[in-house]
């Protein structure tokens, strides 16, 4: 990620993308799937559907348990704001008005090779999170805090992206892909970083996931 200079109220952006030997039906399922994001998470510990959820649908909440060294712990509820099989799923953190952080994963087919496209995308603030609390103790330093905080969140992607390809490519079934007998399915497998509750902040104690996630 290149310096931007960004600042928090400029609601700050990243991005990552890979191709996935297995068709978007599988990689969804296994996107939208937010037991497997503290697998490979180096923040989220935990995660669960709350109100009696037990899978992704439009406005489900789940609440996320965090630990950064920095940060120190933290909880989370996060709400699935889009959720459509095959195509997306997106959650924004505290208050889907206007949440401390907003994550999204789409997925498109590829025409040339097949397989899918999988995008992970994190857009921070406009809601107030943990980080504000760090910018608002040293508000010279705004910008380096939200470059780092950034750069924390694109590393966390691609290790997302990266167990999802290895799990669905993995998976029994897949189109296009070996289907091993015995290769992990989906429960057992390592799982998604880039998880719900970064909130890409530090926490207040009441945030999920990831900070700011």
């Amino acid at each position: 990620m290149e310096w931007t200079g960004a600042r928090y109220a400029d609601g700050p952006t990243a991005q990552e993308a890979v191709w996935i030997d297995a068709p978007p039906r599988t990689v969804w399922r296994l996107a939208s799937d937010i037991t497997l994001m503290p697998r490979t998470s180096a923040e989220l510990r935990s995660v669960q559907w709350l109100d009696g959820a037990t899978g992704p649908t439009l406005g489900a909440r789940f609440g996320g348990h965090n630990q950064h060294p920095s940060f120190g712990e933290w909880q989370t509820t996060s709400y699935v704001v889009e959720c459509e099989p095959g195509k997306v799923f997106a959650w924004a953190v505290e208050d889907p008005e206007v949440p401390s952080a907003l994550w999204k994963f789409t997925l498109s087919e590829d025409p040339e090779r097949g397989g899918t496209l999988l995008t992970q995308w994190v857009r921070l603030g406009p809601g107030r999170s943990g980080l504000s609390y760090a910018i608002d103790r040293m508000p010279e330093k705004e910008q380096k805090i939200v470059f780092v905080r950034m750069k924390e969140f694109e590393a966390g992607m691609g290790r997302t992206l990266g167990a999802l390809k290895e799990l669905a490519e993995n998976t029994p079934g897949a189109s296009g892909s070996p289907g091993v007998s015995g290769s992990p399915g989906v429960s057992g497998s390592p799982g998604v970083s880039g998880s719900p509750g970064d909130s890409g902040s530090p926490g207040e104690s009441g945030n999920p996931g990831e900070a700011d996630r």
